[in-house]
């Protein structure tokens, strides 16, 4: 096929090169082809000019929700599908195909929101938010993050007090915090009295509740991040995450999420090299196609090498968590390599492209704008980093101070493979 602005990106097969379509169920291939089929008729079509604007693009939110995704993996009982994770892996990564600022919505909506209720909330949260938010006619929305803590959640101010007439007063302030400003409920974190973290569902009616969208932003443009002020929000007893106790649940919740975002490097990085590959094959320069030229052949190859590379390290890590044997370290791994090599990838696409590389039509701009973006959430490059060394090392590298020699059997991996083998 001619790629020209208005067919960049679609209409392509999925990218395959090691044979990894042999690793997937039959229902996981159609969950894929589904949601590419959508990406391709509805998503592509329109990304670019909500990118541009800065638009959150609320028209696709009826298809997102008819595609089944979103809580993918939990059960019917709350409206979900009840998928493998690896199909819910390769649902983000063709939905990142389209729009890495859509599969940030699908992130905080299923990934963060409605995990952290599934996990943490009682049977009559379940029931009242999950099976709307899977249908994306309820949005939620996770406040962690804080303006001075960012990757150390466990140095948050916001507080939770205890009310005299019953329930709980929060105050304090989040940023960056996806899909608040119009969210139906947001997960909030707070300090108890007791000093301890705990979770929230702060409706987004409370009038103690105001999220601002931040402006100006160069990457994530049609996902709309925002700065959460919480004054004097009242909230019933009954809106506590009874399951939510100390950072640790809060941490689970993001692991899970940081997997979803693996997933998301894939993807972006798999329409980057699909658009360049096309593009290469019918552009010509001295009446040649540019595919031929050894240069850009480099490229390319090092684009295919990476990308199946990074697909069947999320095959694998995807059956390791349905087998419920992937711990944390794994995830960061998974994430910090998967999202680097996208960034890669999207730089040796943009200059295969040539001067239509920068064009918003051509995809491959938008993508590298948005993969800077994901580098940064669900845990830094460098935090990721840490946390993988800290598990082949023993030594914590997150703080300054001095680092203190490791006990053989305290080794965190060695014992997770000690508790796995009993």
């Amino acid at each position: 096929m001619t790629i020209t602005p208005e067919t960049a990106g679609r209409g392509i097969e999925p990218t395959d090169f090691v044979g990894v379509d042999r690793l997937l169920s039959d229902e996981e291939r159609e969950v894929r082809d589904r949601v590419r089929a959508f990406v391709d008729e509805r998503v592509i079509p329109v990304a670019a000019d909500y990118w541009d604007r800065a638009e959150f693009p609320f028209e696709l939110l009826p298809g997102l929700g008819e595609l089944g995704i979103m809580g993918g993996t939990f059960a019917p009982e709350y409206g979900c599908a009840g998928m493998t994770n690896v199909a819910y892996g390769l649902a983000i990564a063709e939905l990142a195909r389209g729009s890495g600022s859509l599969s940030t919505f699908m992130h905080v909506q299923s990934g963060l929101a409605m995990t952290a209720i599934h996990e943490l909330g009682s049977e009559e949260q379940k029931q009242k938010w999950l099976p709307p938010m899977a249908r994306c006619e309820k949005v939620g929305c996770f406040g962690l993050t804080e303006p001075g803590a960012g990757s150390d959640p466990g140095a948050m101010t916001t507080t939770a007090r205890r009310h005299p007439d019953g329930g709980y007063v929060i105050d304090g302030e989040k940023r960056w915090i996806g899909n608040a400003s119009f969210s139906d409920v947001a997960v909030i974190w707070a300090r108890t009295d007791d000093g301890k973290i705990s979770g929230f569902l702060v409706e987004g009616n409370n009038p103690g509740f105001r999220a601002d969208v931040l402006p100006r932003k160069g990457s994530q443009r049609s996902a709309w991040q925002t700065h959460i002020t919480l004054e004097g929000c009242r909230i019933p007893e009954e809106n506590r995450l009874p399951g939510a106790s100390g950072l640790g649940s809060t941490l689970s919740i993001l692991t899970h999420s940081r997997y979803g975002v693996g997933w998301d490097g894939l993807g972006q990085a798999s329409d980057c090299y699909e658009v360049a590959l096309a593009y290469a094959k019918e552009r010509e320069q001295f009446g040649q196609p540019i595919a031929s030229f050894q240069l850009v052949q480099q490229k390319l190859v090092e684009m295919v090498t990476e990308i199946s590379l990074s697909q069947l390290l999320a095959a694998h890590v995807g059956r390791l968590k349905d087998d419920g044997a992937l711990d944390p370290a794994t995830v960061s791994m998974f994430k910090m390599n998967n999202v680097a090599k996208a960034r890669r990838t999207s730089a040796l696409a943009r200059d295969v492209l040539g001067g239509n590389g920068v064009l918003l039509d051509y995809r491959v701009m938008e993508h590298m704008a948005d993969i800077e973006g994901v580098y940064s959430y669900e845990g830094t490059n460098d935090v990721n980093t840490l946390i993988v060394g800290q598990a082949i090392t023993g030594l914590k590298a997150f703080s300054s101070a001095p680092p203190k020699s490791p006990e053989p059997e305290k080794d965190g991996r060695a014992q997770r493979v000690e508790e796995r083998a009993e």
